[in-house]
């Protein structure tokens, strides 16, 4: 990893710390339906970026050999970011970091919500990719991206529950005609 990495990942680092501590609901964990799927994910997040790092470090299995899958790699880890904090933004008050519905929630569907349901975890998907092409070790990519994916996919289904329980048919009407992570594709 080069110096662009550190910074970006150190960059990534502060800005989900800051969203971890800044942007909880402030809701009692016997309301929360969060079903303590936060620290989960954060256990496998770092437990995921640690080994894999330390994999990629410690073997060689790489799946490239052209330096420009770096660059996309670099570039992808950015992006990912950067617009994961633009769709936290955009939230405004309705963004949490805890699976909550906050007072006179209303349901968002402009923006990347207009394609996608969870934008905000596919952008931080974009981020993992992106490391895991600068890494450039394929059991690394492994180790980073199906314990990490599983873990958004369990805590969308525990999202959606919640936001059906809501919003009823407007948010079931809007499950059918949006993508839940890619656009145009899943």
């Amino acid at each position: 990893m080069g110096t662009a990495t550190t910074i970006i990942m150190f960059i990534w680092a502060l800005s989900e710390v800051f969203l971890l501590l800044k942007m909880r609901s402030g809701s009692r964990a016997e309301n929360s339906k969060d079903k303590k799927s936060l620290s989960y994910l954060w256990i496998v997040i770092g437990f995921s970026i640690f080994f894999g790092i330390f994999i990629a470090k410690a073997s060689h299995f790489p799946f490239y050999s052209n330096e420009i899958f770096q660059i996309i790699g670099l570039a992808f880890l950015m992006l990912g970011v950067i617009f994961r904090l633009v769709v936290v933004y955009n939230l405004g008050k309705y963004f949490t970091v805890d699976v909550t519905i906050v007072k006179d929630h209303k349901l968002i569907t402009d923006g990347f919500y207009k394609y996608i349901r969870h934008p905000s975890y596919s952008f931080s998907l974009l981020t993992f990719v992106g490391l895991a092409l600068v890494l450039n070790n394929w059991i690394a990519a492994i180790v980073l991206l199906i314990p990490v994916f599983s873990m958004f996919l369990w805590r969308i289904k525990i999202e959606e529950k919640v936001l059906t329980e809501q919003f009823g048919s407007e948010y079931t009407d809007y499950m059918k005609r949006t993508k839940k992570l890619i656009p145009f594709i899943y």
